[in-house]
């Protein structure tokens, strides 16, 4: 819950902050002046681009909350097995086991959405955000494929 209200706090930030900088460039555009016309322009094109980024972000965490929940709804979620430091940080002997084997699950269906997703999870906890994502995007794009 509190990783929501992070993420609906931000958003609702990057929101003003690019309904101001979009009238910032009205501003410059309104000057007339070929050079303020120019910056006007490449000011309204930041928060464009801010808001198509903010837009795919938050559809990728709905699709995977969706998924997320499909699986728990079917029993497949995975268990949070991995040893901890006393730190609390994961063991990364304990990340690469676990890793290993939702890697050779996913070898052997390549094709199901469920195996990258818990693949996901498992890079995750290796802390390897891109290769997560990437993995994440992959069952979402089977499950849409799949119904």
């Amino acid at each position: 819950m509190r990783a929501k209200i992070s993420y609906a706090v931000t958003a609702a930030v990057l929101v003003v902050y690019f309904v101001l900088a979009g009238s910032r460039g009205v501003l410059l555009i309104e000057a007339g002046t070929p050079l303020t016309v120019t910056f006007g322009v490449a000011v309204l094109i930041l928060p464009v681009i801010g808001v198509w980024f903010l837009w795919k972000n938050t559809e990728f965490v709905r699709d995977a909350n969706r998924l997320a929940a499909l699986l728990d709804a079917e029993g497949g979620l995975p268990v949070d097995e991995l040893k901890r430091l006393p730190s609390g940080r994961v063991d990364r002997d304990s990340a690469d086991e676990v890793f290993a084997r939702r890697k050779a699950e996913t070898e052997d269906a390549p094709d199901d959405w469920r195996s990258w997703f818990r693949l996901a999870v498992a890079y995750h906890d290796a802390r390897d955000t891109p290769r997560a994502r990437k993995a994440m995007q992959r069952a979402i794009a089977l499950h849409k494929t799949s119904h």
